[in-house]
């Protein structure tokens, strides 16, 4: 099979775009937080290896316990440690918890700074939450966040090549293949798209919208 040129990728790639926007024109994310930047930061940052129902479940009792940053930065570890316990990492989690909110208590006044640079100084917080939380939270679209169903997709459908080990070298591949304007929407599509259609284990290559414009068909 000759190698597809950065022309025809791109084509591709925009085509998945068009596809992606005819089956989840609406897409959002799946956690709740309520419309609160630093509810978010801390949602996204418990989601991390653990599923967002599962995190769902456990933030109505720690945002109940602690509604603000001021009230999480003086909470015990412990105390955080006992509500969100049945998520996976949850004493690093906890103790990230309230470091962050100390800090943007004590750094930035109580508010979530709008930068993704000051946003990963945060303690838990690293490049995809800080994307994911600009994107949703205030509408500032600096790059994709790239979780495992967006690094799973993207090397599916060879956006990325094999070189591309890391979520970073992922994202970088991405971004110099779509647009700029194309970049909001992909982590909340291709993550519907992955738990939906393009599973780890078991996808459903026979079903997908997509079928036609996978190189990873049926392998």
């Amino acid at each position: 099979m000759p190698r597809e040129t950065m022309k025809a990728k791109r084509e591709r790639a925009l085509a998945v775009a068009a596809r992606m926007n005819e089956h989840y024109p609406a897409a959002e994310c799946a956690l709740h937080y309520g419309g609160d930047p630093f509810r978010l930061v801390i949602a996204v940052l418990l989601s991390a290896q653990t599923t967002d129902a599962g995190v769902n479940k456990v933030t109505p009792a720690l945002w109940e316990r602690y509604p603000t940053p001021a009230d999480l930065a003086q909470a015990d570890v412990r105390d955080v440690e006992g509500i969100i316990r049945t998520i996976g990492f949850f004493r690093t989690k906890a103790a990230n918890c309230v470091r962050c909110a100390q800090m943007v208590v004590a750094d930035y006044a109580g508010e979530v700074p709008r930068d993704i640079d000051e946003l990963q100084k945060l303690p838990g917080v690293g490049r995809k939450t800080a994307n994911v939380v600009l994107n949703e939270a205030f509408g500032i679209v600096e790059g994709i966040a790239v979780d495992t169903h967006v690094f799973r997709i993207a090397h599916r459908l060879k956006f990325a090549g094999p070189s591309a080990d890391t979520p970073a070298k992922t994202e970088d591949a991405l971004l110099k293949l779509y647009p700029r304007e194309c970049w909001g929407p992909v982590n909340h599509q291709w993550v519907l798209f992955g738990r939906q259609t393009c599973a780890a284990r078991s996808p459903k290559c026979g079903e997908c919208f997509l079928a036609d414009l996978c190189p990873s068909r049926g392998a």
